[in-house]
């Protein structure tokens, strides 16, 4: 899942996922994502979900990127998916850390986004902690 408002950005990152066999789904504004986390949450949407959503934090209209990064965490479908936000504007280590935790996220990238490789590799890695983070959760609910 990708939130994105800048176009080339939004394709250069979906063909990514394509060559990584990552099935993806780009909005352009965070109004657009959290309608189609809802479709999700209400089962009107048939198709692979994501256990990946990349968020740009500033976006245009009232919904920003940590935004609908809390709105995910507060899916009882699309939670456990692994968050990455990501800006071209140079935050305080307390901004960062506020946006962080409001978002929920795994993790900040600054813009320009890393190298493809070096990419693949911090996606991969907050995706693998995120599945052993709702393993872990789902094994403590059984007992």
């Amino acid at each position: 899942m990708v939130v994105e408002d800048e176009p080339d950005i939004y394709e250069i990152l979906l063909a990514m996922f394509e060559m990584w066999g990552i099935e993806g789904v780009a909005f352009v504004d965070g109004e657009e994502a959290v309608a189609w986390i809802d479709d999700v949450d209400n089962g009107r949407f048939r198709g692979e979900l994501p256990e990946l959503a990349l968020l740009d934090i500033r976006l245009p209209g009232s919904v920003s990127g940590p935004k609908v990064g809390e709105r995910l965490r507060k899916s009882p479908i699309l939670g456990d998916v692994a968050i990455i936000l990501s800006t071209a504007y140079k935050l305080t280590t307390e901004e960062e850390a506020q946006i962080i935790e409001t978002a929920g996220a795994d993790k900040l990238l600054y813009k320009p986004l890393p190298k493809f490789n070096e990419l693949q590799k911090v996606l991969e890695t907050a995706i693998a902690s995120r599945r052993a983070k709702a393993a872990e959760n789902n094994a403590g609910t059984k007992d």
